[in-house]
């Protein structure tokens, strides 16, 4: 009896996860600046590397596809704030916050680092909106099958994490429009 009453909460709440486009009131469902998650905790440098290379955080143990098919690979990220930008090509707000991110990147270049990375979609679409939205001037990563989504606990598109030079989380959640995203990278560099 008790699993028939969960099961349909579950099933329904994954369908408003799924079906949703995040929140346009800047509140986040991620948590506040002070969360830091899974993907946040300590460093190390990377199996295989060579002695004295750089520590690479937890949180940029990861690698991918952009979605122009080239391997990518976070560590590289390393030393350096970073902005990950959860995103899906259907979704009106992420559209909205394609111009404001792809300024932020421009206006942080060298200093920082934007990436975004898109899910809950095809190949194609993703591409698409890569060009629609004028984004392509930083990497854009295909996470099809959700594996870095999950590894930041990203649980609906239209989310901002932000990372320290140490790779610690010191932001996590909704920008509306992309507004008030280079006042949280602004500090963290320099």
């Amino acid at each position: 009896m008790r699993a028939r009453l969960i099961l349909p909460g579950l099933l329904a709440a994954t369908a408003l996860t799924l079906a949703g486009c995040g929140s346009d009131d800047g509140a986040s469902s991620q948590g506040t600046a002070d969360t830091a998650g899974p993907a946040a905790s300590g460093s190390s440098a990377p199996a295989g590397a060579p002695s004295g290379a750089s520590a690479v955080p937890e949180a940029l143990r990861f690698t991918g596809t952009t979605v122009d098919g080239r391997p990518f690979d976070a560590a590289t990220l390393a030393g350096k704030p970073t902005v990950l930008w959860f995103w899906a090509p259907w979704c009106p707000t992420c559209k909205a916050q394609g111009p404001e991110t792809a300024r932020v990147a421009a206006r942080f270049e060298g200093e920082a680092n934007v990436i975004g990375v898109a899910g809950l979609d095809t190949p194609q679409a993703m591409k698409d909106f890569v060009t629609d939205t004028e984004v392509s001037a930083f990497p854009n990563l295909s996470d099809e099958s959700g594996k870095i989504w999950k590894k930041f606990e990203i649980t609906q598109q239209s989310v901002y994490v932000v990372l320290d030079k140490d790779g610690k989380t010191v932001f996590t959640g909704s920008l509306p429009a992309g507004k008030g995203l280079a006042g949280k990278l602004g500090p963290l560099v320099g």
